[in-house]
């Protein structure tokens, strides 16, 4: 077994994978820290997580975390995870930041994006993108693992097989993204306030979400040339859930058939990766609490668009569950353990 830490674990992201990892066969649960809810039993923040008997540590990297696991999930807010992860790793620790500290690979994109400078430059050449189903390969044996944000694991996971199918002929893509209140994160704001949610759907960060250089960097990295993002999220009244709806300029002549081929064949290995039939797509609904994505496939052949739809739980896909995954690929574990679980939602 393995000893595992949450930092950060009373927030919505902490407290999946506190959810996870409870029912994970190789991971043993034995730390969990929080700066606002020091002292509490887990149970009582979380009743549905009544079957941990831990109590909330504060954030002592060198007494707590690093003394009691040998593994560390980072669910902090920005900015904290680089303060928190070289101290972890001098320790000797394995590292999933589900932040966004580690992501950009250009500190100064990421100081341009978040507004702060990066202090912890000298490893974000070693941190790992961890989007299994397309960079599994440099998973194994890492330190230092930077989970993707939700909207950006949703739109490449929907753009990728076209892209690497060559059937892309622009770099400019448009994204409408769809996320639950549970991505603004536990702390209330106006925006987020139930009056103000329930019954609404609003964009928001129009030209100016974080989430855009991220989504450049990996269609980039997907072999996308010179990509152009416009990305458009909005807010809907659900707890949880993310579609992301991506559009792609592509070759004349491309025929439906040979689109949904592509996508079949790109994730027909994948374990947690779903390609509907055609003409069906899929809905947040569907993959809910789990760590699954959902994929639609429509070509606009009118005006040569070929439309993909992802649907994932931004809390599970998009942060906790996805950073199980790669924690069982970095150990050698079984890329689904912990996954499948019977645990409630929280």
């Amino acid at each position: 077994m393995t000893r595992a830490a949450v930092v950060g674990a009373a927030g919505y992201a902490g407290a999946e994978l506190t959810r996870l990892l409870l029912g994970h066969p190789s991971f043993e649960l034995a730390c969990v820290t929080s700066g606002q809810d020091e002292g509490r039993p887990v149970r009582e923040l979380y009743p549905a997580l009544a079957m941990c008997d831990l109590v909330y540590s504060p954030h002592d990297t060198s007494v707590v975390v690093a003394s009691r696991a040998e593994i560390a999930f980072l669910a902090v807010p920005h900015t904290a995870a680089m303060a928190l992860a070289p101290a972890l790793l001098d320790a000797g620790m394995t590292v999933i930041d589900a932040s966004a500290d580690f992501r950009l690979r250009d500190p100064e994109l990421f100081t341009a994006w978040y507004g702060t400078p990066h202090t912890a430059p000298g490893l974000i050449d070693e941190a790992v993108y961890g989007l299994p189903e397309l960079w599994r390969v440099a998973l194994p044996g890492t330190r230092l693992v930077a989970c993707p944000g939700c909207y950006p694991t949703a739109t490449l996971l929907a753009a990728a097989p076209a892209v690497r199918a060559d059937f892309v002929i622009s770099g400019r893509v448009i994204v409408d993204a769809i996320s639950g209140v549970s991505g603004a994160g536990r702390t209330p704001g106006p925006v987020t306030h139930f009056v103000n949610a329930t019954e609404s759907v609003a964009a928001y960060k129009v030209g100016s979400h974080r989430h855009t250089p991220e989504i450049v960097q990996g269609l980039a990295d997907l072999g996308l040339q010179t990509p152009s993002v416009v990305f458009t999220p909005h807010l809907a009244p659900l707890d949880r859930g993310l579609l992301s709806t991506v559009y792609l300029e592509v070759e004349p002549g491309l025929l439906p058939e040979e689109a949904y081929t592509a996508y079949a064949d790109a994730y027909a290995s994948e374990p947690f990766v779903t390609v509907c039939q055609p003409g069906v797509q899929p809905a947040t609904a569907h993959v809910r609490g789990s760590n699954r994505a959902h994929i639609g496939v429509a070509l606009d052949q009118s005006s040569g668009t070929l439309v993909v739809t992802c649907a994932i739980d931004n809390l599970v896909k998009g942060t906790a569950g996805q950073a199980v995954q790669c924690a069982n690929i970095v150990l050698g574990y079984d890329e689904t353990a912990g996954l499948d679980m019977p645990v409630p939602v929280v």
